[in-house]
C-alpha cells in the first residue's frame, strides 16, 4: 500500500467495498459488535445509512428498495438475535427475489468460545433465509468477502440474499483490503423454448394460458409484449398472484392476476390445456384446504417453460413475439368508465374507487391491505400510471417498511401504503423512520378492528367458532387501536376519516404535502 493511502481496518474495507460495488444504502439497527462499521460510515464516503427501530423494518425496507432500485441495499444487524428479528421480512424478500446484503455483527473470535448471553448460531439462523452465508476469518478477508456477498445477490435476473457474518475483531483489526464485485448478466432462455411456445399458443388459442412471473411483470415493456402475443394468438394472459412489482394504470395492459382463493383460481384456469410459463412457476394454492386441490391447473394440463425465473424474461417475450409476428397493440381504455367519486361511509370497494381517482402520476403503491385490498384490481385500471408492490411470501409486516424502502429506491416518486390495522402493528416502528427521513409516504390504514383475513380463512379450512375465546383471537377491539395517536407518537401527522369525501381530501392533502402522513380510514 502506498504512503498516501491510509491503512484500513476490516470495517473500513467493507464500507469501501460496498460503495465500490454499487451498494450505496444501508438500513441499520446496530449493536455493540457493529460499532466499528458504524464509525467507518462516517470516515468512508459512498454509503448512506438509514436507522430502523426494529430489525423487521430494516429487512422489509431493503426488500422494497431492491424492487424499485433494481440494486441491493445492505442491512446492518446485531448478532443472531437481531438477524432473527428480521427473518419474516427476509422470508418475504426471498420470495420476491430481492437482492440484499446482510451484514451481521458477531462476537470476536477470542470471545465466542465463552458462553456469553448473546452467543448464538448466527450462521445457522442466516441459512434459513439466505442463498449465501460466510463468516469472515480476518480483517484481511473482509473486503473480498464483502465483494463476494454483493456478487452473490444476483442469480441472473433474480436477486438473492447474501449474509456476511462480521466478527467484531475482523472489523476493528488493521489489515483490511477493499475489493469490488463484478456485474452479472441474466442468461437467455433455451433456444428451443421459443418455437415450442409459439406453436402451443397458435394451436390452442384460448385453451392456452401465458402465465407471467416476476420477469414478465416487472416492466411495462414486458406487459405490452404479452398483450400483443395474446391479441395475435387468442391465448389468455395471466400473472402470478404474487409479483414483486407490477406496472398498472391508464395506458398499460390490464393483466389479470391469478386469484388467491383456490376455487376462484381453479375456475380461472378451467379449460386450459397448456400453461406457457414466462418467468413463472407452476401455480400452487397458498394453503391446503380440506377437499380442495393444491395444484391449481386442470388435471392433465401441460406446463411449457418459455423462460425460467432467472432468465431474461423480457428478451424471451420479445423473441416469442418475433417468432409469432405479433405486432404492438394499442391499449384500449379500461372497460367501463371511472366511477364518480363515491360519497358516504367508507367500504373496501369505495376506498378503492377513491384511491384510483386521486392517485398521482407515477406513484408507488405498497399493498398490505390484505382483505380490504382484494377489490382494488379493476378500479386501479383507471388510475394514473403507477407501480404496485404487494407483500411477497405471506409474512405479515412488510407494508410500512416497504413504504420506506420504496421511497428511497425511487426518489421523487410519491408512495402510498395500503395497510391493514392488524398487519401494521407488526412493524409500526417504520413510521418513525418515515418521519426522520422526511419520506413522501402516505399511509392509509384500513381500520376494520379485526383480523378479517383470518375470519375468511376460518371458513376456508372448515373450522367454526363456538365461544368467546376463539372470537377474541380474531378481533382487534377492546381496546381499539388509535392510529392517529400512534402516528403522532412516531412523528407523523395523522387524521381519522369515516366518509369517502374526507378520505379523498386527506389523500390529496397527504400527497400535496410531500412528506409522510397517516390516514386512518374507519370501515
Amino acid at each position: 500500500m502506498s504512503d498516501n493511502i491510509p491503512a484500513l481496518n476490516g470495517a473500513e474495507s467493507l464500507v469501501t467495498t460496498l460503495a465500490a460495488s454499487g451498494v450505496n444504502l444501508c438500513f441499520a439497527n446496530p449493536g455493540t459488535s457493529e460499532m466499528h462499521f458504524v464509525a467507518a460510515l462516517d470516515r468512508i464516503d459512498g454509503v448512506r445509512c438509514v436507522l430502523g427501530l426494529f430489525e423487521g423494518v430494516v429487512t422489509g425496507a431493503a426488500d422494497a428498495y431492491y424492487r424499485m432500485a433494481g440494486s441491493p441495499a445492505a442491512t446492518l444487524l446485531h448478532l443472531g438475535p437481531g438477524l432473527g428479528n428480521g427473518l419474516a421480512n427476509l422470508h418475504n424478500a426471498r420470495k420476491a427475489h430481492s437482492g440484499i446484503v446482510n451484514i451481521v455483527g458477531d462476537h470476536a473470535h477470542d470471545h465466542v468460545r465463552f458462553e456469553s448471553p448473546l452467543k448464538s448460531d448466527a450462521e445457522g439462523i442466516a441459512r434459513a433465509v439466505s442463498h449465501w452465508v460466510r463468516s469472515s476469518a480476518s480483517a484481511a478477508d473482509v473486503g473480498a468477502d464483502g465483494a463476494a456477498a454483493v456478487q452473490a445477490t444476483r442469480d441472473g435476473a433474480l436477486g438473492r440474499i447474501a449474509t456476511l457474518i462480521l466478527p467484531a475483531d475482523t472489523a476493528w483489526s488493521a489489515g483490511g483490503r477493499a475489493a469490488m464485485a463484478r456485474p452479472v448478466a441474466a442468461p437467455t432462455a433455451e433456444l428451443g423454448a421459443v418455437p415450442a411456445a409459439a406453436r402451443a399458443l397458435k394451436q390452442l388459442g384460448p385453451r392456452a394460458v401465458l402465465l407471467l412471473g416476476q420477469g414478465g411483470t416487472r416492466s411495462e415493456a414486458a406487459l405490452h409484449l404479452a398483450h400483443a402475443i395474446a391479441a395475435h394468438t387468442g391465448c389468455r394472459v395471466l400473472a402470478e398472484f404474487y409479483n414483486a412489482r407490477m406496472p398498472g394504470g391508464r395506458g398499460r395492459p390490464a393483466i389479470e392476476r391469478l386469484p388467491y382463493m383456490v376455487d376462484a383460481a381453479v375456475a380461472k384456469l378451467a379449460g386450459c390445456e397448456t400453461l406457457v410459463l414466462a418467468g413463472a412457476v407452476e401455480p400452487i394454492g397458498f394453503f391446503a384446504y380440506p377437499g380442495k386441490p393444491s395444484q391449481l391447473k386442470p388435471a392433465g394440463a401441460a406446463l411449457l417453460t418459455l423462460a425460467e425465473p432467472h432468465h431474461d424474461v423480457l428478451a424471451a417475450l420479445q423473441a416469442l413475439a418475433d417468432e409469432l409476428g405479433a405486432k404492438p397493440v394499442a391499449i384500449a381504455a379500461a372497460p367501463g368508465q371511472p366511477a364518480a367519486l363515491p360519497t358516504g361511509a367508507i367500504t373496501p370497494e369505495s376506498a378503492a374507487a377513491v384511491v384510483a381517482a386521486v392517485l398521482p402520476e407515477q406513484a408507488v403503491v405498497v399493498d398490505e391491505a390484505v382483505s380490504s385490498g382484494r377489490g382494488f384490481g379493476v378500479p386501479m385500471r383507471h388510475a394514473a400510471p403507477h407501480d404496485w408492490l404487494p407483500t411477497m411470501g405471506g409474512a405479515i409486516g412488510f407494508g410500512l417498511p416497504g413504504g420506506v424502502g420504496a421511497a428511497l429506491g425511487a426518489p421523487g416518486r410519491p408512495v402510498l401504503v395500503l395497510e391493514g390495522d392488524g398487519s401494521a402493528m407488526y412493524t409500526v416502528q417504520a413510521l418513525w423512520t418515515m418521519a426522520r427521513e422526511r419520506l413522501p409516504v402516505v399511509v392509509l390504514i384500513f381500520a376494520n378492528r379485526a383480523y378479517r383475513i383470518l375470519q375468511g380463512e376460518l371458513a376456508g379450512v372448515g373450522a367454526t367458532i363456538s365461544g368467546d375465546k376463539a372470537t377474541a383471537m380474531l378481533s382487534l377491539g377492546q381496546p381499539a387501536l388509535d392510529w392517529v395517536a400512534l402516528a403522532r407518537g412516531h412523528g407523523l401527522p395523522g387524521v381519522r376519516v369515516d366518509t369517502n369525501e374526507a378520505l379523498a381530501k386527506a389523500l390529496r392533502d397527504g400527497f400535496a404535502s410531500g412528506g409522510p402522513c397517516l390516514i386512518e380510514a374507519v370501515l
